[in-house]
């Protein structure tokens, strides 16, 4: 189920946030390490399938029906392997449109509404600013 547009931009500010106030811990979440990983296991499927591929022409070279229907489950597990670390990279696509800074770090997916500026880096701290927003809800009835 979608996100609402509201959900979509807590989201966005709760994202520009975690930014603002702990970078490193950003830095580590941008998914520089969890491409290259995924990266990893995509070559490493695609080395499976070619381990597949060998022992179904050896079976067939050697008419053992045995080594063929290892070789055969040898390259599904590689071509699951492969397709398993290139489907990690494509969620939220669906969501919205996912808008990039221009600079490496994490997607902000659009929630269909106009920008604001940011704050200044002397403005509350987010916990604070979200405490606030609560207050002023149970104030208000909604």
């Amino acid at each position: 189920m979608p996100l609402s547009e509201e959900e979509l931009r807590l989201l966005e500010q709760m994202e520009r946030a975690l930014v603002e106030e702990d970078p490193k811990l950003a830095s580590t979440l941008r998914g520089t390490s969890f491409h290259r990983a995924a990266r990893r296991r995509a070559i490493l499927g695609g080395a499976v399938i070619l381990v597949g591929v060998a022992l179904l022409v050896a079976a067939v070279l050697l008419s053992q029906p045995i080594l063929g229907v290892v070789g055969f489950v040898v390259m599904l597990g590689g071509a699951v392997l492969a397709v398993g670390s290139q489907r990690g990279g494509s969620q939220g696509a669906s969501t919205g449109s996912v808008r990039s800074s221009g600079r490496a770090g994490l997607g902000v997916v659009d929630g269909g509404r106009s920008h604001r500026p940011r704050r200044p880096r002397g403005s509350a701290p987010f916990m604070q600013r979200m405490e606030e927003r609560w207050r002023r809800r149970r104030e208000r009835g909604f």
